[in-house]
C-alpha cells in the first residue's frame, strides 16, 4: 500500500483519517501543522499527503505551494482536506496545485474513495 502522510490540526479528524486509511492498509505519518508537514514530507517523500486547508501558521494552500516549488517534493501528490467546500473551491485549490480535494465532515466511503484513486 502507500505511504500517506496526514497534515490536520483537529484531533478528531486526524484520528479518523489515520484510523480509515491504517485499516486500508496504508502506512501513515502525522502532522499537525504545515511547518512539520513540509519536513516530514521532505525526510520521508510519501506518495500521497492529506492537506488540511485551515492550519495555524501557514494554512494548507500556502504549505502546498512551497512543496509543489521544492524539486524534492514537486510530484508527491496533495489532495486538500477541507470544510469549505463551496463552488469556485476546486479551481483554487488546483491553482495552490492540489491534486483533489475531500469535503469534511470526512464520510469514509467517500474518503477511501477519493484516496484509492490517487494510489
Amino acid at each position: 500500500m502507500a505511504r500517506i502522510l496526514v497534515v490536520e490540526d483537529n484531533p478528531v479528524n486526524m484520528k479518523l483519517a489515520v484510523f480509515l486509511l491504517e485499516s486500508a492498509g496504508h502506512e501513515v505519518r502525522q502532522s499537525i501543522d504545515a511547518e512539520d508537514g513540509i519536513r516530514v514530507a521532505h525526510e520521508w517523500l510519501p506518495q500521497l499527503i492529506l492537506m488540511d486547508v485551515q492550519l495555524p501558521g501557514i494554512n494548507g494552500l500556502s504549505a502546498t505551494q512551497l512543496l509543489r516549488s521544492d524539486p524534492a517534493t514537486q510530484d508527491i501528490r496533495i489532495i486538500a482536506l477541507t470544510a469549505f467546500a463551496m463552488s469556485g473551491d476546486r479551481e483554487k485549490f488546483k491553482a495552490a496545485g492540489c491534486d483533489g480535494y475531500i469535503a469534511k465532515p470526512i464520510r469514509y466511503q467517500n474518503f477511501l474513495e477519493v484516496v484509492g484513486g490517487f494510489v
